[in-house]
C-alpha cells in the first residue's frame, strides 16, 4: 500500500506569517530537523504567580514506543531527558504541560553589500504539543535507549546497560504529543550579497576519560563522528547557493 505523509494542519499557533512561502508543515522536514540539532529549547508557563515563560535546553528525541519503526514522515512523540526534580519534571496538578519546542541549524552566515543585508542561511521548526511524564518502565527504557542513540549511534550497546534502577529513579523522561508544527527554510530576500559562508557543527577527535582502561576508541563512535560530521558538511553546502 503506498504510503501518505504527514502534514501538520496551519492553526493559529503554528501557521508562518512572515515569508510563508518559505513555510513547510510536512512531518518529514519538521521531524528531521528536530532529531538533527544536540539540544531542544523548551518553552513552558512557570507556576509562578503571574505565571512566567521560562526557556531551558534539553536533550530530546522523535519516536514512536507503539510503532517503533516509524520514519520522519510518520506520527511521532517527543521524548524529552531530565533530572526528576527539575521544575519540568515536577508532576502539575493535572497531570500534564503545555510545550512549545525549537530547534534550529544554521547552514550559512550571508555576507551581503550592507549590514542591513547580513542574515544566515537556517532551518528551524517549532513544536506545539502537551506532555506527560513516562511512567511505564518499558516505554522510559525505550525512551532512554532512543535518546543515548541520538546523540551517538551505538552508544547504548557501547555503554553499561541496563542501567540501575537508581538512575532510572533519578531519570525523569517527558512524552510530548504534537498538536501542531512548522517549519521554516531561510533565506536571503534581497538579493545583494557578496557571499556565503557554509556553516556546519563538527565533532572533533574523541578523547578519553581519566580512568578508561579501553585504549582503542569503538570502530561505532568513530563511524559515527565520520558521518555526522559529512552529512553536516553535505547538507550545508548544499545550502551555500539559497537566496542567489
Amino acid at each position: 500500500m503506498p504510503r501518505h505523509e504527514l502534514f501538520y494542519p496551519k492553526t493559529a499557533n503554528n501557521k508562518v506569517n512572515r515569508y510563508a512561502p518559505l513555510a513547510k508543515y510536512d512531518a518529514t522536514t519538521i521531524h528531521t530537523i528536530i532529531n538533527s540539532v544536540p539540544v531542544l529549547h523548551v518553552s513552558f508557563l512557570s507556576p509562578s504567580d503571574p505565571p512566567l515563560p521560562v526557556i531551558l535546553p534539553y536533550i530530546g528525541r522523535l519516536g514512536s514506543f507503539t510503532y517503533p519503526s516509524a520514519g520522519p514522515d510518520e506520527a511521532q512523540d517527543l521524548y524529552l531527558h531530565g533530572y526528576v526534580s527539575s521544575r519540568l519534571f515536577r508532576p502539575s496538578p493535572n497531570g500534564s504541560i503545555n510545550l512549545c519546542v525549537a530547534a534550529t541549524i544554521v547552514d550559512g552566515l550571508v555576507l551581503a553589500l550592507t549590514p542591513y543585508n547580513h542574515t544566515y542561511n537556517y532551518r528551524s521548526a517549532i513544536l506545539h504539543g502537551t506532555a506527560t511524564l513516562v511512567s511505564d518502565p518499558d516505554e522510559k527504557l525505550y525512551a532512554m535507549r532512543l535518546i543515548t542513540e541520538g546523540v551517538m549511534p551505538g552508544r547504548w550497546e557501547g555503554s553499561r546497560v541496563p542501567p540501575k534502577k537508581a538512575e532510572l529513579d533519578a531519570t525523569g523522561i517527558l512524552k510530548m504529543t504534537i498538536e501542531s508544527a512548522s517549519a521554516k527554510d531561510e533565506e536571503t530576500k534581497e538579493r545583494v550579497w557578496t557571499g556565503v559562508v557554509p556553516t556546519w557543527m563538527t565533532l572533533g577527535e574523541p578523547v578519553e576519560a581519566g580512568g578508561n582502561r579501553v585504549q582503542i576508541v569503538p570502530e561505532y563512535v568513530k563511524e559515527a563522528v565520520g558521518e555526522r560530521n559529512e552529512r553536516a558538511r553535505r547538507e550545508a553546502e548544499e545550502w551555500r547557493g539559497v537566496g542567489f
